[in-house]
């Protein structure tokens, strides 16, 4: 069994996931990570831009709602994902339809605490069909427009404690459009706000995709389409790496690998990682590289288990008690810290190392293209690590 050491998977990873060289064009890209994160709408065209060379605003909003390449949907661990159209069946049969379940099962338990009906499955059902109705005309809505013309949406159920933050009522329509996603039934069409922002349009799915997206992969196939790609994109990864991004259980991941012909590999301490037959081959060293990738950017996600680019003494810093990373500065495939924006919207880079004149140097650069680039628009992130707090507070 041959060994792949720490040194040959971040050669690996600067290539893959075009952080050395870069790659052609955000379809390119978006496949080469399998999928882009998508919780925060910022991070698919920052992720985008860190990889793909003259990349515009515009370019990634073609390939999202003219070409229709690229796909938001729900799926892994009940996360928003940009996907390559042609993975959605997989998704849909597999990681999508085990978030559907719970999703609707949720919706139902909210409406039987509100009372909003003798029959909550019947009432979640009707809702549904209403919806789809509604849109059968083609047209997109926001759940705001959507609960103008549904009226069911406009039902109200208590989530947490009144005097929480994050507590109180809410209309039930945001999480029945959710549930309809997750199902595949509808998609998240052209952004009804700026491109920063999550504020979707909703379309039935024939609509959006064309009637012979209809077909749905099994979800055996499902996930063993998702694990090859993972193998691809991330692979070396442990068995428990795979488990946690796919948001599936061993046994599905377990039957996915075999599925797939996935082969054992050692990796450095000892562990045992997963590749594809045909990818066992000796990675060259790579030329140090320098990045500066966003908020749960999809390499910084691709693993639970980190050490191999990330000192484990900086994930309190660089990450939430959740696992969601930050933003993340990274110099020769390892992170080593992070980067913000000031009043005055210019990226400057926060280091947890001392990382020599060179990598400062190549850091600042990135900072400064970066800050040409987003010209003068700030990101506000939701998951904004500890660093990136204290970093605004001082």
């Amino acid at each position: 069994m041959r060994t792949l050491h720490d040194d040959e998977r971040r050669a690996r990873l600067a290539r893959r996931h075009g952080l050395l060289d870069g790659l052609p064009d955000v379809e390119a890209a978006t496949r080469a990570m399998t999928v882009l994160h998508a919780t925060e709408a910022a991070t698919v065209h920052l992720a985008l831009w860190a990889r793909v060379p003259g990349v515009t605003v515009e370019d990634v909003d073609a390939a999202l709602y003219d070409r229709r390449t690229l796909v938001k949907q729900l799926a892994m661990r009940r996360t928003l994902f940009v996907f390559p159209r042609d993975l959605l069946p997989a998704a849909w049969g597999s990681a999508s339809a085990r978030v559907a379940v719970q999703q609707r099962n949720q919706v139902v338990k909210w409406v039987t605490q509100a009372g909003l009906a003798a029959d909550p499955e019947a009432w979640v059902a009707a809702a549904s069909a209403d919806v789809l109705a509604v849109l059968g005309d083609g047209v997109g809505r926001t759940t705001r427009e959507l609960r103008e013309l549904v009226p069911a949406l406009e039902g109200r159920f208590a989530l947490g404690a009144p005097e929480k933050k994050w507590g109180g009522e809410f209309p039930i329509g945001a999480w029945v459009m959710t549930t309809l996603g997750a199902e595949g039934q509808v998609v998240r069409g052209r952004n009804a706000g700026h491109w920063r922002l999550n504020k979707p349009s909703w379309v039935r799915r024939d609509h959006w995709l064309g009637p012979d997206e209809a077909v749905v992969t099994s979800e055996a196939d499902g996930y063993a389409e998702l694990v090859r790609r993972w193998l691809g994109t991330f692979g070396p990864g442990t068995e428990n790496d795979i488990v946690w991004w796919l948001g599936a259980t061993k046994t599905a991941v377990r039957r996915a690998l075999v599925d797939v012909g996935a082969v054992e590999v050692g990796l450095d301490g000892g562990g045992t990682g997963w590749v594809l037959a045909d990818d066992v081959d000796p990675e060259p060293p790579a030329a140090p590289w320098a990045a500066l990738l966003p908020t749960l950017d999809p390499t910084v996600m691709g693993w639970k288990e980190r050490a191999f680019y990330l000192d484990p003494a900086d994930t309190p810093y660089l990450f939430d008690s959740n696992g969601n990373a930050g933003n993340t500065a990274w110099w020769d495939g390892r992170v080593v810290g992070c980067w913000v924006q000031d009043a005055d919207a210019v990226v400057r880079v926060l280091l947890r190392h001392d990382v020599g004149a060179e990598a400062v140097a190549a850091l600042d650069a990135e900072a400064e293209r970066l800050t040409t680039w987003l010209d003068g628009l700030r990101i506000v992130n939701v998951y904004a690590s500890p660093q990136m707090r204290s970093a605004r507070l001082s």
